[in-house]
């Protein structure tokens, strides 16, 4: 009879995983809750590939580890009639050696899948197609479409922080956000820097963030693949109104692309925005000012 009760308490926690198994998912759920949809960008699917596996994975010792909690306590449970202290063991080398072992080869799992991805995600493109200078300033962004062939034919855009509505609604014209424009199925190199604190280039749909610091250029590299309008913002606190430092992408087709760099030239908007325009002073390898003898006042 005992075995019997243990056999049923053991199969509930398997009971409880193939109901919510065969419930079905739909694709949100699928894709991990994610705020993107597959084929956004070349990394798009790989993310979210290893955000979801690893969840699976850890539903699942999550599972096993519920299990034989509710086992133990119902199957060890003090029972009616019993007194004092039950049988005590200790040293169970085949428990404890799994206990460190699991847990170790799953440490390491995730490792290696991470850093695997990371280094396909990191690896830099041989010979861009594109190549965008952006640059974090409270509370906005500076975009310097690089002309390799010719850097003096190079264009720029000048951005302004996010503007509220007039109605007190705390809304946001859309309109007047900065807005970097990127071709479809070109490859992007994407340079970033800060003219003052730290940033954080955060693209949302495209599952790619990396931060802007003062005087270091950071780098990202991927190919858009869904022309569409995409929301973007700085995810590193900054100062007072870093939550109007957004911005959005326009992935267009690269005639579309090229039509808005003409766009720019022909309003004079011609070379680049370089670090002239950065406030942060305290910048690294900075030496005292010196009078006109060389000596440091």
């Amino acid at each position: 009879m005992r075995s019997n009760r243990r056999i049923r308490w053991a199969a509930i926690p398997v009971a409880v995983g193939l109901v919510i198994a065969l419930a079905g998912c739909s694709q949100q759920q699928l894709q991990g809750w994610l705020p993107t949809t597959p084929g956004t960008t070349n990394h798009v699917d790989r993310v979210m590939g290893l955000w979801v596996t690893s969840w699976i994975v850890l539903l699942a010792v999550g599972l096993i580890t519920w299990g034989l909690i509710i086992w133990a306590a119902v199957v060890y449970r003090r029972r009616k009639g019993q007194t004092g202290l039950p049988v005590q063991m200790r040293y169970n080398m085949p428990i404890e050696i799994f206990y460190t072992i699991v847990p170790l080869i799953l440490v390491l799992g995730f490792f290696a899948f991470t850093a695997k991805d990371q280094s396909a995600i990191e690896k830099p493109f041989a010979q861009p197609d594109v190549t965008v200078h952006v640059y974090g300033k409270r509370w906005a962004w500076d975009f310097n479409y690089i002309d390799q062939a010719n850097v003096k034919q190079s264009v720029y855009y000048q951005g302004i922080q996010a503007q509220e509505e007039d109605n007190g609604t705390g809304a946001i014209n859309t309109s007047e956000l900065p807005t970097l424009y990127l071709p479809v199925g070109k490859k992007v190199k994407i340079e970033l820097s800060s003219r003052d604190v730290d940033h954080s280039f955060w693209i949302v749909d495209f599952l790619y963030k990396k931060d802007m610091l003062p005087g270091k250029t950071n780098y990202e590299y991927f190919i858009p693949e869904k022309v569409g309008t995409y929301q973007g913002k700085c995810a590193e606190l900054c100062g007072e109104y870093h939550s109007l430092m957004l911005f959005q992408v326009k992935v267009v087709s690269p005639a579309k692309y090229q039509d808005y760099l003409d766009s720019l030239k022909d309003q004079g908007k011609v070379g680049l925005l370089g670090n002239e325009y950065s406030t942060n002073t305290n910048q690294p390898n900075n030496v005292a000012p010196a009078d006109a003898a060389g000596t440091e006042k």
